[in-house]
């Protein structure tokens, strides 16, 4: 491990930097030349392959420091921090996906409930100036009041993933107010983009048209009643939480020190246009038409039919909303795609 020396300037552990959301908010934050130590246990949940390239790309920067280890190991959590010292913890570290929760439950308990749970106790033990972790869109199940704000009820989760990252806003509001942790929970709202996750929709449909396979849709081809979800692009989503990052509650002797802000795009976009979207995407970038082979299937269990983020919360406290259209984030993919896999 090498030594830092911070020069005034704060320390940023942030668990999960090889994956997508954390890939780009460790790059952003090396690049206004703060110090940053990543930690990832670079599994195989989809292509390491993309982790590594991600990986790569930070490692190029001299500000940052790479643990290979998991979050769920809490010895080696605990020696990070009592090495690094961080001033700053967003633990980005979860086991992701709504369908595979179904497949693999321990996965969920293990990195989403006990790994989250060591990060807070090592919150507890080396204090932060804040601590921001990833929290989901999911928890608001299946909300029928749109747009879904923060204050909405959220006690009835349709997954077991949506039901963990309840229990991280509950684990972390009980840390901040026994402990006055400065905590903030981020609900993202389906975040795309180049370098994303391979099993999200937008990225696994392009592989299925390279490989010439059909794309399986899962809203039991009604169109007029169909799905819709909103699409947040990478580059809000960081803009976002960078904004957050340096605004930490406040400490309060009455209250804990938490609270919880929605990351979406405000403007959800029914899943048939997204895909005609995609195509079209695809096919600019291509330089001819795209035209996917669909196979309509009935919803599958723990999907809801719609999420919609109110960012009026986001918005009053650090003046940001996000703006990013449709067609721009996915001719970004689409671009980043073709010219990643280096497609024909």
């Amino acid at each position: 491990m090498k030594s830092i020396e911070p020069e005034n300037k704060k320390i940023y552990l942030v668990t999960g930097a090889a994956g997508f959301i954390g890939f780009f908010l460790s790059k952003r934050l090396l690049e206004q030349d703060c110090w940053v130590v990543g930690i990832d246990n670079m599994n195989d949940y989809y292509d390491v392959k993309l982790k590594y390239s991600r990986l790569v790309a930070l490692k190029e920067h001299e500000r940052f420091t790479f643990i290979k280890g998991d979050i769920c190991d809490k010895a080696r959590v605990m020696e990070a921090f009592d090495e690094y010292k961080p001033d700053v913890v967003v633990n980005l570290a979860a086991q992701a996906g709504v369908r595979y929760s179904l497949e693999n439950p321990d996965a969920y308990i293990q990195s989403n409930i006990i790994g989250f749970f060591n990060i807070l106790e090592a919150c507890r033990y080396n204090p932060v100036d804040h601590l921001v972790y990833a929290s989901s869109s999911s928890v608001y199940g299946s909300n029928t009041k749109v747009p879904f704000e923060e204050t909405d009820f959220v006690d009835h989760p349709v997954s077991l993933y949506a039901a963990t990252k309840k229990s991280n806003e509950l684990m972390a509001h009980t840390y901040s107010h026994l402990y006055k942790i400065p905590a903030t929970g981020l609900r993202f709202f389906t975040v795309y983009g180049p370098m994303g996750r391979p099993d999200m929709a937008y990225f696994a449909f392009a592989n299925k048209y390279f490989k010439g396979e059909p794309i399986r849709i899962f809203n039991n081809g009604d169109f007029e009643n169909d799905l819709y979800r909103d699409f947040t692009y990478i580059d809000d989503v960081i803009e976002g939480v960078m904004r957050l990052l340096n605004s930490p509650p406040e400490k309060t002797k009455e209250s804990a020190c938490h609270r919880v802000f929605n990351i979406g795009n405000n403007s959800p976009v029914k899943l048939m246009t997204f895909i005609e979207k995609l195509e079209e995407a695809l096919g600019k970038a291509l330089g001819r038409k795209v035209v996917f082979e669909k196979i309509f299937e009935p919803m599958k269990p723990g999907d809801v039919p719609a999420t919609f983020a109110s960012t009026d919360l986001l918005q009053q406290a650090v003046g940001f909303k996000p703006k990013t259209s449709i067609e721009e984030g996915l001719q970004k993919f689409a671009d980043w795609y073709v010219k990643y896999y280096k497609v024909k």
